[in-house]
């Protein structure tokens, strides 16, 4: 029977249209159903694409995996209750880590919002904390204006999670007021012209400037902004772990590594002896000022789209805003010509040599039966081409990929680096095969963190989606382990039962591989590459220089 009226459950779906929206990832239930029929079976040929999850927060980082590789809103849709509260972690996960975010969670009718009824629930209260703007629509007629501020506060700076609330009636009123046109965000200018001369002059001045690259530095025309920069002055750059892929292949010589978790990187010691440091989008919940400036004496200027949280150990001389893009594109004509000193050359030399020495992996032996992972990461890097989107879970595997694993495209190499989330490795890998087709992509996690997503691991396979999900098996949270072993001279509560990764990989009707000596890895590898399809790839790890990682260096070492 055709029903020709019109919906809050069309205008929920016009308004993602309008907002170009290209995935909704959820699970339905019957106070949003409406709005899953809508998409179901769309009668505009723009409607966004429905990807059915297997749990609410999965398709939430799944949504916060679309935003962060394309900068604009991936969109989670869930019923009432459970289905909303559900979306927690993955939405603290986005505001956190600037992912942009937009959550549409169903709610009771209006009549039953003050009573203590079926799934009834203070979802704004509940969302308020943790996410830029939480709201709840009241009046069908304002669906596509709560919408579309919800996307906008998204969608800005500090980019982050936003949530809307539809009680069930709400969507299944009829409609008369058109939706929100689509919007352009407005566009920023660069920051003050004067201060970028005089950031220039202190460049020139200084004897040993670095600039450290952080997450807002990752989208493409900040990328190209600075690395214009770097290859007009050679200045040195030190990554956070969410700027990985900014500095190109072009421009390996002046990258001096990541930082980020323990001060003990090569990136670190430049950080405390440079006079100067120029930080670009940069955002503290990456790597705390006080890990990277302890004893907060550093020379700093902040070039950025916002102000910085100042504290004791964050204390910026001058901070540039406006778009980051723009004011880097004003500084460059000021810095031709630019040569660093020659001792500061020198010291740079010697810290590249570091950085390319610590790379080396242990020899391989007949006997050897677990992995190191610095073989496994060389493995990879051969096989891990500049299109290809690697994505990390949490784990001690985190550390040594953010370390020593190369990156030359930025959002290409996706983690977890403020809220510290496990299982966002599957799901971001299911966003970077729908976004980034025709690619391979690769997914790292622990054998922990793997079972905290691996439900949508069905996902995948209904898709057909191109994944290398490699699993790095020791049987314990080792991440916790080794730092409690460094605290305590021993360890509680990481110890769990073995799974068999490959018979449950075909489970699912993925391929499942393991390696059974570490001698067989790089055949394993190839074989899990030449594969349509999904593939689970259990490689047995060899933690044992683990404690390593944590190590602090002394201050006096650091130079």
């Amino acid at each position: 029977m055709s029903d020709n009226k019109y919906y809050g459950a069309d205008a929920i779906v016009d308004s993602l249209i309008n907002h170009d929206v290209k995935y909704v990832f959820g699970i339905p239930g019957a106070k949003i159903d409406r709005v899953f029929e809508k998409l179901e079976h769309p009668t505009n040929p723009k409607s966004p694409e429905l990807i059915i999850t297997r749990h609410e927060q999965n398709a939430a980082f799944m949504a916060a995996g679309v935003g962060r590789i394309t900068g604009k809103p991936g969109v989670v849709l869930t019923t009432s209750g459970p289905g909303a509260s559900n979306l927690a972690t993955g939405v603290v996960t986005a505001t956190a880590e600037g992912d942009p975010v937009l959550a549409i969670s169903g709610q009771v009718k209006r009549s039953d919002l003050t009573r203590l009824t079926h799934q009834s629930m203070n979802n704004t209260a509940l969302f308020e904390p943790i996410t830029k703007y939480s709201a709840e629509v009241q009046e069908p007629e304002n669906i596509s204006e709560v919408i579309a501020n919800a996307y906008q506060e998204a969608e800005a700076a500090k980019q982050g999670a936003s949530f809307v609330s539809v009680p069930q009636d709400v969507t299944d009123s009829e409609v008369k007021t058109k939706v929100i046109q689509p919007l352009m965000a407005p566009k920023l200018g660069p920051a003050s012209p004067v201060e970028s001369t005089l950031l220039a002059q202190e460049i020139k001045s200084a004897k040993l400037p670095v600039l450290l690259v952080g997450m807002r530095a990752s989208s493409p025309e900040v990328t190209q902004a600075i690395r214009n920069l770097v290859e007009a002055t050679n200045l040195p750059v030190v990554e956070t772990f969410q700027a990985a892929g900014v500095i190109s292949r072009e421009l390996v010589g002046d990258f001096f590594g990541r930082v980020g978790l323990f001060r003990n990187q090569p990136g670190d010691q430049l950080l405390k002896k440079s006079d100067l440091v120029i930080t670009i989008g940069y955002d503290p919940i990456e790597y705390e000022p006080r890990n990277w400036n302890a004893e907060g004496t550093a020379n700093i200027v902040v070039v950025d789209d916002m102000r910085s949280e100042i504290d004791h150990n964050f204390q910026p001389k001058k901070e540039l805003v406006g778009d980051i893009a723009q004011t880097l594109e004003f500084l460059l004509p000021y810095m031709k010509g630019y040569q660093m000193a020659s001792e500061s050359r020198e010291y740079l030399d010697g810290l590249q040599e570091k950085l390319q020495a610590r790379d080396e992996a242990p020899v391989v032996t007949d006997e050897t039966l677990t992995s190191h992972p610095l073989s496994i990461i060389r493995e990879l890097q051969k096989r891990v081409s500049d299109e290809m989107t690697v994505t990390v879970d949490v784990g001690s595997f985190y550390i040594w990929i953010a370390r020593h694993f190369r990156s030359y495209e930025p959002r290409h190499l996706l983690f977890s680096n403020g809220m510290q989330t496990l299982g966002v490795a599957l799901p971001w890998a299911i966003s970077a095969a729908l976004v980034r087709p025709n690619t391979q992509i690769v997914s790292v996690s622990g054998d922990g963190g793997f079972l905290f997503s691996a439900q949508d691991l069905e996902t995948a396979v209904r898709l057909n989606l191109n994944i290398v999900h490699i699993i790095w098996n020791d049987g314990h949270y080792d991440m916790v382990k080794f730092q409690e072993e460094m605290k305590y001279g021993k360890s509680a509560g990481v110890n769990f039962g073995p799974v068999d990764f490959v018979k449950y990989a075909e489970s699912f009707g993925a391929k499942g591989l393991r390696v059974e000596k570490a001698q067989d890895l790089a055949k394993t590898l190839d074989e899990a590459f030449a594969t349509n399809g999904p593939v689970i790839v259990d490689v047995p790890v060899n933690y044992k220089d683990n404690q390593e990682l944590g190590q602090s260096i002394l201050m006096d070492q650091l130079y």
